[in-house]
């Protein structure tokens, strides 16, 4: 039988070398990957964005601040990006269903960097699931397009004021517009000297204690009349607390609006006048009739008439009376001067 020949050190070494190369290279690897682990100490997620801007293969994934993941993919899906990425197994009972996924940056180069804020109250998600993703911060084009936007505001109503637009413009521009504000000026100026000086109701309520404390007795007046309702004194007050006193209103309105009906209805001499079309135009007939009796009355007509506007015939009844007057009065001081009945027999 042949002799196996013996591997000599120069072979040895080579292999040697190598093992030692693989084992550098993985420390470095892992020394690199900081805290991600092997590829058998991670699971993969997905989350979708609007907008990937600055984010790409590579990327860093952290959880609170903390490297922990790297994105993988970024896919279309419709008119979003999936972002796919992978993350420690370390984290998984960070990244939950509550958990939310952003869009973050790692420089002000724009290089980009997934996000996830941590939550222990959700269930965790699974390998290849959906981490919620939330609203994408605001970029540095954004910022300096909203800030374009408002110095063209900006510009815009500076120019509206030099034009006199709007009232800040006709202030500006208008003189008539600036002398009706300055007389507004003075006389608010007035008025408040006025108040000052004790001027007007309001002066006087702040200056003269008399004022105020009559001011102060009426409001005590209110509270007490006030709290007399409230505790059903008087009138008022049993009617908002005595329920009697509310259901014999109640009754009396009741009533009022039956009667009201039967008026209506043309029951009774109400409602018949209100109703009764003849009984109304006799009433109106006889009411044409007395005033034409009171037209002839005035006029002088008739003994009644003439008793009312002739001034002569007025004059002798009322002397007639008089005289009428003074005989009864003789004949009761001496009725046997007037009253002697002589008897004479044949």
């Amino acid at each position: 039988m042949p002799r196996t020949r013996s591997l000599a050190w120069s072979e040895l070494k080579i292999g040697v070398l190598t093992i030692v190369a693989l084992v550098i290279t993985a420390v470095l690897i892992f020394a690199l990957s900081g805290s991600r682990g092997f590829f058998w100490d991670r699971y993969s997620l997905k989350t979708r964005f609007t907008n990937v801007s600055g984010l790409a293969p590579g990327s860093p994934v952290r959880v609170a601040g903390q490297e922990v993941g790297t994105v993988r993919t970024l896919e279309f899906a419709g008119d979003q990006v999936d972002v796919g990425f992978d993350l420690n197994k370390k984290v998984r009972g960070l990244v939950t269903t509550n958990s939310v996924a952003k869009l973050g940056s790692v420089s002000l180069l724009g290089e980009g960097a997934v996000d996830i804020t941590p939550s222990t109250t959700g269930t965790p998600i699974p390998d290849f699931g959906y981490v919620p993703a939330g609203r994408a911060p605001a970029q540095f084009s954004d910022l300096t397009e909203q800030a374009s936007q408002g110095i063209d505001e900006i510009n815009k109503l500076a120019h509206d004021i030099r034009t006199g637009h709007g009232t800040v413009g006709k202030l500006m521009t208008d003189d008539r517009l600036y002398n009706e504000l300055h007389q507004f000026v003075a006389s608010a100026n007035d008025l408040t000297s006025g108040l000052r000086r004790g001027q007007g109701t309001l002066g006087r309520l702040l200056k003269d204690p008399k004022a105020a404390q009559s001011l102060e007795a009426s409001l005590a007046n209110i509270e007490t009349l006030t709290q007399q309702l409230n505790s059903g004194q008087g009138s008022l007050g049993k009617l908002l607390k005595d329920e009697a006193f509310a259901n014999s209103l109640a009754a009396a309105t009741a009533n009022l609006r039956d009667l009201t009906a039967r008026i209506n209805s043309g029951e009774g001499t109400v409602g018949r006048l209100m109703t009764d079309r003849a009984l109304y135009d006799r009433l109106t007939s006889v009411t044409t009739r007395l005033d034409e009796l009171v037209g002839r009355l005035n006029a002088g007509e008739g003994t009644a008439g003439q008793l009312l506007k002739d001034q002569r015939l007025y004059e002798n009844m009322n002397k007639v009376t008089t005289e009428l007057s003074s005989f009864l009065a003789e004949v009761k001081k001496d009725p046997k001067k007037y009253l002697n009945v002589k008897i004479s027999i044949f």
